[in-house]
């Protein structure tokens, strides 16, 4: 049989793509056996890689939690605090407020009032049928409270309750020109019912009224009236249904009680613009007190002045400008301010002419976002016929940065100013000067501040307003935008320290949503995270303690906004809570009745989870002689220069490594201009 051979044998072609494996290359997998994916040709290879990728960063997220988990079952899980009472209210709760025994809850249709002994509802109001969506409440003594509540509308209603009945005094911002409506944003009693803060806008501008209330004429009222309360409150029932279409003038028609009276209207600072001033002398005309800080509009720039800087500026810095996307906008009119009532102190230079109370706020403090100035207005002025609609501030601490939140001691002693630049400035108004300033060196944003009461300074009876507090160190508590909360300890002589308590949460579920202090008890704090969980730390120790659940049926409603409040005075804490099942996806309740939770820090082992030091006598400064004052301001102020002579070494050498480094940095500017010859 023939066969067929072939004379040569077939040759195989050489690859077509470059990364194919060749010849002297039989040992690649031996070699690097990790070398195996790139030899995949496109788009293969890009894909392996990204799944790859995908898998580490899954293994990676999986080995964390797991970290995370182990870590937690290691550590001490905190006891349990269940609630020692419980009721319910008709409709939506939406805010609390405590005054005296009794307490306050601002519902979707109107308000209602319940004992603290054994939270039985004892008085409501309908009249109107408006949700009410905050309320603030104050004891004046001889069983009247004044009360403040915002309803959704932004309308601000004043109350009195006394003989268990709300009589409806005044709506602070009702106009008759609907159009002309403003909306409140924020309301503020100060300490002892005197004066009412509210902070309006409408739909181009905002300002701040304050209101001068007339609390001794209405306790005199309602002495002489003790019977006008219930029948208002019996004629407000009635107007729910037979004046439902002005009800509000009803209830203004049948007021007895004396009203407010406006006291100050304080705009926010306008910007500052080139001046109208021809001469020095000008300009000094304006300027009636002999003050030489101010706002800035006193001042003799001219608007074509303003325009050559803004034009160098831009020339000079314009690939930074375009870096960032900063385009040329114009200044804005700030439209939210943070206000605090003062007790009188020596920051406020009150005239001989005017008489002051240690215990009732001589000046409010007064800073607008984005704004660099503290602005400090006086209360005890003589009334006037017509009030100023742009009174000047009577003092302005100017700051490095804009301030973003400020803070008063419950004492009213110490004032802190948070900056958006992370530094924290602690202000002893009694004796005038800062105590302490400090800044969080990561250059977090600060959301708020808090005094915590000292160990030192704790005691079971709350100092009364006004006094020297005998803590030896001022501590704040400083909650950041990303959830990390810090710990400033301010000694009266010394260098203040900043104490990390909580840094960032890896889990979203336990960002902190609020942070509150306890002053019943030294160094404690209590924190909200959005799982529903209610902590309450040691601040000292950085240790949960213990944690306030609801029953299991309930969960905390709204937790990345919850509806608390801690009663100082009658040690408890309430808190409102709906049931899961009825609860839908935003998280909003659909019952038509809320229950609120109260547990009693009485109940709990609390006193022994926070010690305290030996108390103080505590000195009020008001009602020592001058010689005595004086001793106590010149000992302070000794104590202060002592503990910076020890810092001074320490600023010099820091002084000095800046100047050489700066020195160094301008030598090698140097160096980088000399000119480079160029050969032909």
């Amino acid at each position: 049989m023939a066969v067929y051979i072939r004379k040569h044998p077939l040759e195989i072609p050489p690859p077509s793509e470059k990364d194919w494996l060749k010849d002297d290359e039989e040992d690649f997998f031996l070699q690097d056996p990790d070398r195996k994916r790139d030899a995949l040709p496109q788009p293969f290879r890009m894909i392996n890689k990204l799944v790859m990728l995908v898998v580490e960063n899954a293994m990676e997220i999986i080995e964390t939690r797991e970290m995370l988990r182990e870590a937690q079952k290691l550590k001490v899980q905190p006891t349990k605090c269940f609630p020692t009472a419980e009721f319910q209210v008709t409709g939506r709760a939406n805010c609390f407020a405590v005054s005296g025994k009794y307490i306050f809850v601002g519902l979707s249709m109107g308000l209602a009032a319940f004992k603290v002994s054994d939270c039985k509802e004892v008085c409501s109001w309908d009249a109107v049928k408006t949700e009410i969506c905050a309320i603030h409440a104050l004891d004046l003594g001889n069983e009247c409270h004044v009360l403040l509540a915002v309803d959704e509308m932004g309308l601000v209603w004043l109350f009195c309750f006394q003989k268990e009945s709300f009589l409806l005094i005044k709506i602070l911002n009702e106009v008759e020109d609907i159009s002309k409506q403003s909306t409140c944003v924020e309301v503020v009693l100060s300490p002892g019912g005197d004066y009412a803060g509210v902070l309006l806008q409408d739909s181009t501008k905002a300002w701040l009224d304050i209101y001068r209330l007339p609390k001794d004429s209405w306790l005199k009222e309602m002495e002489k009236n003790p019977g006008a309360a219930a029948g208002l409150a019996c004629r407000e029932r009635r107007s729910s249904w037979t004046s439902a279409e002005s009800p509000v003038s009803a209830n203004k028609a049948d007021a007895k009680l004396s009203l407010p009276v406006l006291l100050l209207k304080i705009k926010p600072p306008k910007p500052i613009t080139g001046s109208s001033f021809k001469s020095p002398l000008d300009a000094l005309k304006k300027v009636d007190d002999g003050s030489m800080l101010g706002l800035g509009y006193n001042h003799l720039i001219k608007d074509s002045q303003w325009e050559q800087q803004e034009a160098i500026f831009r020339s000079t810095y314009r690939e930074y400008l375009e870096a960032e996307g900063e385009g040329e906008s114009k200044e804005k009119i700030p439209r939210h301010a943070t206000f605090h009532f003062l007790l009188p102190s020596r920051i406020l230079q009150v005239g001989p002419e005017m008489k002051v109370q240690p215990d009732v706020p001589a000046g409010i403090s007064v800073h607008w976002d984005g704004s660099h100035n503290l602005c400090l207005y006086l209360l005890n002025c003589p009334l006037k016929e017509k009030v100023d609609s742009d009174p000047k501030p009577d003092a302005v601490w100017p700051c490095a940065a804009p301030i973003a939140c400020s803070a008063v001691s419950s004492c009213s002693r110490y004032l802190a100013l948070a900056c958006e630049d992370a530094t924290i400035t602690i202000w002893d108004k009694h004796l005038g000067y800062p105590l302490s300033v400090t800044a969080i060196l990561e250059q977090r944003l600060i959301r708020s501040i808090h005094f915590l009461r000292s160990s030192a300074a704790a005691s079971d009876e709350t100092p009364c307003p006004g006094t020297d507090p005998a803590c030896p160190i001022v501590q704040l508590l400083v909650l950041c935008t990303d959830s990390s909360f810090y710990l400033v300890k301010a000694p009266r002589a010394g260098k203040s320290s900043v104490t990390l308590l909580a840094d960032r949460p890896e889990d979203p579920n336990l960002a902190v949503s609020a942070v509150v202090p306890i002053l019943a008890f030294p160094s404690a704090a209590l924190v909200f995270s959005w799982d529903g969980t209610v902590s309450l730390m040691n601040t000292a120790t950085s240790q949960i303690i213990y944690c306030f659940s609801t029953p299991p049926s309930h969960a905390v409603a709204s937790p990345w906004q919850p509806v608390f409040i801690v009663d100082s005075v009658n040690w408890c804490l309430l808190l409102r809570g709906d049931k899961q099942q009825q609860a839908d996806a935003l998280g909003q309740s659909k019952a038509s009745h809320s229950t609120i939770f109260l547990f009693d820090f009485n109940s709990y082992s609390l006193k022994e989870a926070f010690p305290k030091e030996p108390d103080l006598p505590l000195k009020s400064l008001w009602n020592l002689p001058w010689i005595e004052r004086c001793n106590i301001f010149l000992r302070d102020r000794q104590q202060s220069l002592l503990g910076l002579r020890d810092q001074l070494p320490e600023y010099w050498s820091q002084l000095q490594a800046q100047a050489a480094a700066m020195d160094k940095e301008r030598q090698n500017m140097k160096g980088q201009k000399q000119p480079v010859s160029l050969a032909s």
